[in-house]
């Protein structure tokens, strides 16, 4: 949606993973905007100002991935609604095939991944994390092993014309670089896709400002970094901010705080880490061949009691996926399903939840019929506190696996318990395999 067929009104921003559109959408909150994630594009909540869509299409076919975006962009776009592809920073997914189906309904894609508060940059078209390419990074190798990461090859193998806008064209003249981007997004331009370096905070700073103020047909692709640049512009939005009557959800409530993993990232699992050590949780780590065969295995039941036991107690509790030499990234959906399986039987029960992986997030949605959140407060860069359904209880916290410090559980548990430090415990590991 373009500025010049109305006012800025409000922000649509497409996701294909709810924690990503959590992440990427939490900037508005914080600056006052009234901001809902909602699973289900043909229910959501018109009235607020920014709108974060999760298609669900990580794991989906590239054509199946495309129709989808496509169809969230035209049940939700409207008149001065602008629109934002949200696209994961390592590039997982299929963000390319979403962003040729969303092209010729949006206009000029402005590409910019780049998000340097969590480590990741853009130089040369290629996506760095922290200062190492992408393929060699674990994140790039345990799904797409032997492929180009680089940003101009994937959008052309889609189809699409691609032009580059270096570092230096962002850190010189304002006035040159609206007419450059003006000029690809006109009807005479060449490109259909805009590719954007950016190395700080700042060059995605001077992109959202020089952007915002454009009306020429086009919308951004990006992660959380330009997002949140363009949450914090004051005049991106024609009215005034309308903050949330609850800005952050009630800190301290009774009932347990389940931390619920589903990701398999070393990031997650020095963070499970910390929580262990510095909070004394206990943690259960759930076997693959379980969660594979669901009640058609032996244990089943014996894992459904474990973790009811404990949370019927209102005993705070880790519980996350285990690894084995069967793994496949394929069947991440699958496991991420039975995992909340286990727990939803027990959901009422909790005082917080905080789920790391955005298939993990919505499988515990899901199956605790929460179809919306409403963001209200960020605990660190992509680490995002919400409430279901406008409801107080139980607050929820979403974290994309590979995202935030070694503290980001920890600070999120703390968050959630509405305790200043607790005491240093040993950590006790209800089982490990």
């Amino acid at each position: 949606m373009s500025a010049a067929e109305g006012r800025t009104t409000g922000m649509l921003i497409i996701a294909d993973d709810l924690s990503g559109a959590a992440d990427c959408a939490i900037g508005f909150a914080g600056a006052g905007r009234r901001t809902v994630v909602t699973l289900d594009a043909s229910g959501a909540d018109a009235s607020a100002t920014v709108i974060a869509a999760d298609t669900d299409t990580r794991r989906l076919s590239p054509s199946e991935a495309a129709a989808r975006t496509a169809d969230a962009w035209h049940a939700l776009h409207a008149l001065g609604r602008r629109l934002y592809k949200k696209i994961d920073s390592t590039l997982r997914g299929n963000w390319t095939a979403e962003v040729a189906a969303l092209q010729p309904l949006a206009g000029l894609a402005i590409v910019a991944p780049a998000f340097p508060a969590t480590g990741r940059t853009v130089r040369d078209a290629r996506v760095l994390v922290h200062g190492e390419p992408l393929e060699s990074t674990e994140t790039w190798q345990l799904e797409n092993a032997g492929r180009n990461a680089g940003l101009q090859p994937l959008l052309e193998a889609e189809g699409l014309r691609t032009e580059r806008l270096s570092v230096d064209a962002l850190r010189g003249d304002r006035a040159v670089l609206r007419e450059r981007i003006a000029a690809a997004a006109s009807a005479d331009g060449a490109a259909q896709a805009l590719i954007v370096d950016a190395e700080t905070s700042a060059d995605l700073s001077v992109l959202a400002k020089v952007t915002a103020s454009m009306s020429e047909p086009f919308f951004w692709v990006g992660s959380g970094g330009l997002a949140r640049e363009l949450a914090a512009l004051p005049d991106l939005f024609d009215a005034a901010p309308q903050p949330s009557a609850t800005s952050s959800p009630e800190a301290g409530r009774a009932g347990a705080i389940l931390i619920l993993v589903g990701s398999l990232s070393a990031v997650s699992e020095r963070q499970c880490a910390m929580l262990r050590e510095r909070a004394g949780v206990p943690e259960l780590v759930v076997p693959p061949a379980v969660l594979r065969e669901g009640e058609r295995h032996a244990a089943w039941s014996e894992w459904l009691d474990r973790i009811g036991a404990q949370l019927q107690a209102d005993a705070d509790l880790i519980v996350r996926i285990g690894r084995d030499e069967a793994f496949d990234p394929a069947e991440g959906a699958h496991l991420s399903t039975m995992l909340a399986a286990l727990v939803a039987p027990h959901f009422g029960r909790l005082g917080g939840l905080i789920a790391t992986g955005g298939e993990t997030a919505r499988a515990m949605l899901v199956a605790a019929n929460i179809r919306s959140l409403e963001l209200l407060a960020e605990i660190e860069a992509g680490v995002a506190v919400a409430r279901p359904g406008g409801t107080a209880r139980p607050a929820i916290v979403t974290k994309a696996g590979a995202f935030g410090s070694e503290h980001a559980l920890y600070g999120a548990y703390l968050h959630l318990r509405g305790t200043a430090k607790p005491e240093h415990t040993a950590a006790s590991t209800l089982a490990t395999r």
